[in-house]
Order: structure tokens, then C-alpha cells, then sequence
């Protein structure tokens, strides 16, 4: 079949003709994919090795923005599969992933250990200063050379031999380890067939259980998935100790269980290939090789960051224990306190202490308002608008279209939604690209997706969040706008492609404007009556702020230092994957009473692929920031001050990669923040 007739019937291949440049997704069968990635790759190798074989003396323009267009097909059928595969994935497409996983890193490793295209870098590298370059092609050109020399280009034919077997092996291990996860997820479900069951579960809750149960061939009946936003609320509410215990015995083992889905050996196996690749490229560890190229620098300064915050984060955590046994104790319950009891009595505390409760305040937080809260600061801090485009062929009927316009009405790009939980989809919230800004191939603007998994309201009823879904949603909508708002000229450093300890920075510091009186008095309105928040009600929710606080933190920094510690490790003998987890949890000083937030074998920020691994402490490393830049619009008296809101999207949210992350937030904030402000924030000073 020839290349013309490929991209004639395969719409992937074929130009993408629908509103906003959208991906063909009615038109694209499980199908297309092979084909057109046979396609896309074989037209991207030979642009790579056009330019590397160019016999021009090696310019900016022929050698790196000839890199920037490069592999444009390859780009977009990646970009489609990649976020179906994760967001309404199935069994055929889960066999692609495995399958085009190590081509994928095979190309990739072709093209970064290419030798004549890296001298071609290289000798540009050389000769910087003498190329005429503007600061962002400085910066690009500086992205190339780092990015070439950390793939291993600069080592001997062995070397390099090596790097790309370990990269295609890694690749292969990574969609292994996301895919066992995402089967022990969808795979599992409580099925609670009496009232028994359901005892202590407020109506919220369990119309969402009936709803999951329906949906899971269960009609009549209620079902707990390991869905955060289904077991959460569990944990906290049913009076059934002995169903909270199973249910989250199934939720920490995830990843565990002996056989297809075991992750210990995927796991061991991974971190052995990333010490070797970091002895390859001359690091004494994987974390020293990864942390090489952040803003942290170093192992040791993130160690320092995070055990400064562990010590009066675990003491905390120690109170909350006693007093969550104390409570337990009064009620008569003999009980001692485990990791299914924290979540049940701290909410009994929190309605003791603070008159509040889940069931009180979730009224409050509909779905829909929490999305226009979002808008709303986006248009108060940044001019932007959001309009629903309705009748777009979307990838399932639950995702919604947004077109984003700017202050005078200029088109910014196009946001999707993508918010409720479904077996299809792997756990978690996250934010991506179906297509990124840049100007290189003209003006092209974002698509950008979030996506979430929320428990579903029964039909015709709205969808109610928690206040910490409410979080999430913001979050992830920071994430969004760091896409939406990026004004660079180069794919390369376009909207998130900035270092890993920065990029959550946008997100976490929008987080900030959900818990604002202003925006709850506006947004946070009762679902039956449409009453906003009472003040004295909206008084105990921002007291109890740092409710919990020793807990949440605990559990984060728990797994932010196993990250730490096993890819710090010192080589030698057998990996056991529970002996690593004992040793951190030991030698930390973890209290029994809670557990990590991702235990190792569901660890996906770490194991499903390199994003967050030897970084999951970033959270924290960009939390430094954000109590920081958010304490600076307080300290104005206005939370959307103009001039501030200019300069957070001028130097963060528009301004991608195209300069040093500590450049970036000088330029905002005028110096570098220290952890005083976080450390204030979660209530530990």
C-alpha cells in the first residue's frame, strides 16, 4: 500500500479538517492506529536523517528548528493515542501501547544517539555565542544540547549500544507496570446488596455507589470501585469496619496481588535499568542523574526540603493519632486504631471540633459551579472567557469543548473536560495536550485536556464533588491554563515542557483562589436551594483548613522519600520492592496508623514511565513557591491584583520553557522564596 493511499483512508494520516483542528474522532477505528504510526515513523526517521546527513554547515535554522518540524504526523497520532489510552482506553488498544512502546523509544533513541546529527548540535553548541540567537533560541539550542548528551550521544558505539537497549526495555516496563494498575482497578469492585452495607453511607454517596453498581451490570444494587472519589468517601463514612478494612486492603494492594498483574518485578527491574543508565552517563545515582537537570540540583537539597518539613509534619500526624484514638476510645469502640479507621473517626472529629462534616459541606460543591469558579478566576486574573461549543465530535459523549478567548476576543485555544470516572479510564486526575502552542509551523493554538474521575450523579441529577475534588479540579485547571496561556515560538518549550520541580507551580498556586471568601460566597451555592455558603458555615470550613494537615502531609512525604531513597540507593544483591518500602518506612519513623499515598507497586508518578521518578518530591519543591507567590497577592489586599496577574502570565503561565525556572519566578516575584510560608500554610509554624 503506498504512503499516499495510507493517509487517503487512514484519518490519523489525513488533514484534520473538523472545528478547532479536533482530531477525527468519530472517524478513527482501534484500527487506524498501527498503519499510521507504521506511517508517522517512518516519515519522521526520514526527515531526522535528512537533517543529520544535510552537508550545509549546521545552522539554527537547518539543524534545530529543522528538529522542531520534524516528526509532525508522528506528533499528532501520538498525541491522539496517547490520551485515549489513557482516558477510554481497551483491551486492543492496551496490546498497541505494548507493542509500539519500545519502537517508540527505538526511534527515539535513533534519533538521540544519532552521531552526526549530535556533532551537528554539538558544533552549534560550540559556537553559541557567535549565531546572532535571541534569548528563546538560546534557550532552545541550550534544551537540544542537554537533552542529546543526558540520552548518552557523547558515549563510545558500547555506551550508547547500551542506553538505547535500557531505553526500550524501560519503555516496555513503564506500560506494563500502568496497564497492571489499571487492570487491578477496573477489575475490582465491593459489591455492598444490603442495608447493612450501606450503613453510615450519607445519599450522596450512595446514589453514587448505585450509579457505579448500574453501570457495572449491578442494577438495584451499590458498588465501592477503587476510585478515589468513590472509596474515599466510603472510608470515611460507613460504620462497617470489617468492609472498610477490605476496601482498603484492595485499594493499598493495587500492584501486589501474585500473578499477571504484579508489579514487585517490574519494579526491581526498572529501578536496576535507571541505576545502570545513570552509571552509563558517569552519576553515582539515578536521583543524581535526574535531579542533574531541576532547579533543586541535587539529591541532598531535596532531602534537606523534605526532611525539614517531615519532623513537625510526623509530629502533627502523632497528635492527630492520639486524639483520633482518644475519639474511638469515647465512643466505646475497642478498637486500635488502623490505617481504614483514619479517614472515619478524623471525619467524627472534624464534625466534633469544627461542626463540619462531608455530607454538610458536599451540598455546596457542585460540579458545574466548581468548573465556573474556575473560569472566573481565570477571567479575573488573566481576561480570559470560556464558551461552551456544543455538537463537537468528542472521544466519549461525557467529555465537554470550551473555546478560550482572550481579553479583546482573540481565540486562545480549546479546552476539553473529562470528568467522570469509568473502567475505561486509569485513576487519578491529570492534564495534556492533544495539541501544543507554537508559531514555528504558524500560529498554532492549544488543545488541552483535563481529566478527571469523579463519581457520577444518577442521570438528570448535577454531580456534587468534595471540597478536596473541588481542589483537584483547580489544580488540574492550573495545569491547563500553563498550556492554554503559552506564547513561545518552539515546541520545545511550549506550555508544561519545563523542568519537573516548576511545572507544578502553576497548578498548586491556583488551588489558592478556590478557598478565597470571594469565590466561595459566588460559586459554592446549595444544590436545592441555590443559597450560597452561609458566612458562619464558610467561618468553620476556612478554620479547619489545616485539619489533617499532619496526616496529608505525612502520607505525601512518605512517598516522596521512598522515591528518593531507592533511586539513591547503593547498588548490589536482589531488589525486594518490600524490604525497600520497610527500610524508608523505618527509618522515618512512619506512624503504623497511616500508610504512603501511592505505595510502590501502584506508584504510577514514579514507575509508569520517567516523568516523576526521583521527583515526586516536586509538590513540595513548587509548594515553597506557590505559598510564597500567593502570599504576595495578599500582601496587596487583592487577590487579582492587575499588575501581579500581568506578571504571573507574563513570567509563568505563557512563558514555557524559554528560560531558567529561577529566572522565571525572580521575574515574578522579584526574589526566591523559602519554605517559611509553606511551612505556615500547612499549619506547622
Amino acid at each position: 500500500m503506498t504512503d499516499a493511499v495510507v493517509a487517503d483512508r487512514n484519518p490519523l494520516l489525513a488533514e484534520w479538517s473538523a472545528p478547532f483542528g479536533l482530531p477525527p474522532f468519530a472517524d478513527i477505528e482501534t484500527w487506524h492506529y498501527e498503519p499510521a504510526f507504521d506511517e508517522a515513523l517512518a516519515l519522521a526517521r526520514q526527515a531526522v536523517d535528512a537533517i543529520a546527513a544535510n552537508p550545509n554547515v549546521p545552522s539554527f535554522a537547518n539543524t534545530i528548528e529543522a528538529m522542531e518540524l520534524s516528526g509532525a504526523e508522528l506528533t499528532r497520532v501520538a498525541s491522539v493515542f496517547f490520551n485515549l489510552s489513557g482516558s477510554h482506553t481497551s483491551q486492543e488498544l492496551q496490546r498497541i501501547e505494548r507493542e509500539m512502546a519500545p519502537r517508540l523509544a527505538r526511534h527515539s533513541s535513533e534519533t538521540l544517539l544519532n552521531q552526526a546529527l549530535h556533532a551537528r548540535i554539538a558544533a552549534l553548541w560550540e559556537t553559541r555565542d557567535d549565531l546572532g540567537l535571541d534569548a528563546e533560541q538560546a534557550r532552545v539550542l541550550e534544551r537540544y544540547h542537554r537533552m542529546f548528551t543526558r540520552a548518552g550521544a557523547g558515549l563510545d558505539e558500547a555506551g550508547r549500544t547500551r542506553m538505547a537497549e535500557i531505553s526500550q526495555r524501560l519503555a516496555v516496563l513503564g506500560t506494563q507496570f500502568s496497564q497492571n494498575v489499571l487492570a487491578d482497578e477496573a477489575g475490582y469492585q465491593l459489591l455492598l446488596e444490603s442495608e447493612a452495607d450501606l450503613a453510615g453511607l450519607p445519599p450522596f454517596l450512595r446514589q453514587a455507589a448505585a450509579e457505579a453498581a448500574s453501570e457495572r451490570g449491578h442494577p438495584g444494587k451499590h458498588v465501592i470501585t477503587l476510585s478515589r472519589s468513590l472509596i474515599e468517601p466510603f472510608l470515611q463514612f460507613s460504620t462497617r469496619r470489617d468492609l472498610r478494612e477490605i476496601a482498603f486492603n484492595a485499594w493499598s494492594a493495587r500492584g501486589e496481588a501474585e500473578g499477571e498483574t504484579d508489579n514487585r518485578a517490574v519494579i526491581a527491574e526498572i529501578l536496576a535499568l535507571r541505576e545502570e543508565r545513570a552509571k552509563l552517563l558517569g552519576f553515582d545515582s539515578f536521583a543524581a542523574y535526574k535531579l542533574d537537570d531541576t532547579m533543586a540540583g541535587t539529591p541532598q537539597a531535596v532531602r534537606e526540603l523534605l526532611e525539614t518539613v517531615w519532623s513537625p509534619a510526623a509530629a502533627q500526624a502523632r497528635k492527630e493519632a492520639e486524639a483520633l484514638q482518644r475519639l474511638a476510645t469515647e465512643n466505646g469502640d475497642n478498637i486500635a486504631l488502623a490505617p481504614w479507621d483514619w479517614r472515619f473517626y478524623a471525619e467524627k472529629l472534624r464534625s466534633r471540633d469544627h461542626a463540619l462534616d462531608e455530607a454538610e459541606l458536599k451540598p455546596y460543591f457542585q460540579l458545574e459551579n466548581i468548573i465556573q469558579a474556575a473560569f472566573h478566576t481565570a477571567g479575573r486574573l488573566f481576561g480570559l472567557s470560556f464558551r461552551e461549543v456544543e455538537g463537537l465530535k468528542l472521544y466519549h459523549p461525557d467529555v465537554r469543548a470550551f473555546e478560550v478567548l482572550d481579553a479583546d476576543g482573540a481565540h486562545v485555544g480549546l479546552f476539553l473536560g473529562d470528568y467522570f470516572n469509568r473502567s475505561t479510564k486509569r485513576s487519578g486526575a491529570w492534564m495534556s495536550a492533544f495539541r501544543r502552542q507554537e508559531k514555528l509551523a504558524g500560529n498554532i493554538r492549544p488543545i488541552i485536556v483535563n481529566v478527571m474521575n469523579f463519581a457520577k450523579a444518577p442521570k438528570g441529577e448535577p454531580a456534587l464533588l468534595t471540597f478536596d475534588d473541588a481542589r483537584t479540579l483547580f489544580h488540574e485547571f492550573g495545569h491547563a491554563l500553563h498550556g492554554l496561556l503559552s506564547d513561545v515560538t518552539y515546541p520545545m518549550i511550549s506550555g508544561t515542557s519545563v523542568s519537573r520541580d516548576f511545572v507544578e507551580l502553576p497548578s498548586q498556586l491556583y488551588e489558592h483562589w478556590l478557598s478565597e471568601p470571594e469565590i466561595l460566597t459566588r460559586f459554592a451555592l446549595h444544590v436545592e436551594t441555590g443559597e450560597p455558603m452561609p458566612a458562619e458555615l464558610m467561618e468553620r470550613v476556612l478554620a479547619a483548613r489545616n485539619f489533617n494537615q499532619g496526616f496529608a502531609t505525612v502520607e505525601y512525604l512518605a512517598s516522596a522519600l521512598f522515591d528518593l531513597d531507592v533511586h539513591t540507593r547503593e547498588a548490589g544483591g536482589a531488589i525486594d520492592v518490600a524490604a525497600l518500602e520497610r527500610e524508608t518506612l523505618t527509618r522515618i519513623g512512619m506512624p503504623a496508623e497511616i500508610t504512603m499515598r501511592h505505595r510502590p507497586t501502584h506508584f504510577a508518578h514514579v514507575f509508569s514511565g520517567d516523568g516523576y521518578s526521583a521527583g515526586y518530591y516536586s509538590y513540595m519543591w513548587s509548594e515553597v513557591m506557590d505559598a510564597d507567590a500567593f502570599t504576595a497577592f495578599e500582601e496587596t489586599g487583592d487577590i487579582f491584583n492587575a499588575e501581579l496577574a500581568r506578571r504571573l502570565r507574563e513570567a509563568i503561565y505563557s512563558a514555557g520553557g524559554r528560560q531558567d525556572p529561577k529566572e522565571a519566578y525572580v521575574a515574578f516575584r522579584g526574589a526566591l522564596p523559602d519554605a517559611g510560608p509553606l511551612l505556615k500554610k500547612r499549619g506547622f509554624a
